[in-house]
């Protein structure tokens, strides 16, 4: 079975920063896809950034400039630092990970922008 356990949210001012972690534990493939995904309440959940076990990564658009996805491989841990933080980014932020056994997601993290 694979874990996943989002940290890092909070309430941050607008123009603020945040960084996010999310840290894998079980059976990981050093194979696998680790992704930011975020939901805000009425809206469907929409995919932010992704990164493969190398180092090819994909940004939704309103993410490109503002956010930056890493990886720990060594650590099973992805990153998402998140800067120039605006009202529009307030949501549920989740971590999803997909290899060859299926795909997991974390239980969330709230991240609220807010004077």
């Amino acid at each position: 079975q694979v874990q996943l356990v989002e940290s890092g949210g909070g309430l941050v001012q607008p123009g603020g920063s945040l960084r996010l972690s999310c840290a894998a534990s079980g059976s990981i493939f050093r194979i696998n896809t680790m992704a930011w995904f975020r939901q805000a309440p009425g809206k469907q959940r929409e995919l932010v950034a992704a990164m493969n076990s190398g180092t090819a990564t994909n940004y939704a658009d309103s993410a490109k400039g503002r956010f930056t996805i890493s990886r720990d491989n060594a650590k099973n841990t992805a990153y998402l630092q998140m800067n120039n933080l605006k009202p529009e980014d307030t949501a549920v932020y989740y971590c999803k990970l997909n290899q060859l056994s299926g795909v997991y997601w974390g239980q969330g993290t709230q991240v609220t922008v807010s004077s």
